[in-house]
């Protein structure tokens, strides 16, 4: 059980990278020039940074990283709020309080 409750985290840690980085493609569709496109995706790229960021932390230091998680997925609600349909409330950042969740209890199995 601890194996799978060590890998667990990591590998949907990493596969929300992935898909949260598919959002940043949208920028190739708007016929800009090449540095205007290349600018749009790396500020479009910025939740990715913060998601690899708390994998990284949370590789080293699961508590910590735990925590991180969860404020990621709770900081998106509090800035998107009811600003975005219902779906995008539970899609985006249940995945990352999940995660979190499983980072702390990795943390206290240790």
């Amino acid at each position: 059980m601890n194996k799978y409750l060590l890998w667990i985290p990591r590998v949907l840690g990493i596969a929300f990278a992935v898909f949260i980085s598919i959002f940043a493609l949208d920028v190739f569709g708007e016929g800009s020039g090449f540095w205007i496109t290349l600018v749009a995706l790396l500020i479009h790229l910025v939740p990715t940074y913060l998601i690899v960021a708390a994998i990284i932390i949370s590789w080293k230091w699961p508590k910590v990283g735990g925590w991180i998680w969860i404020a990621l997925g709770l900081l998106y609600l509090a800035m998107a709020g009811g600003k975005v349909h219902w779906s995008a409330l539970v899609l985006l950042p249940a995945p990352a309080i999940i995660i979190g969740i499983l980072f702390l209890l990795q943390s206290q199995r240790k």
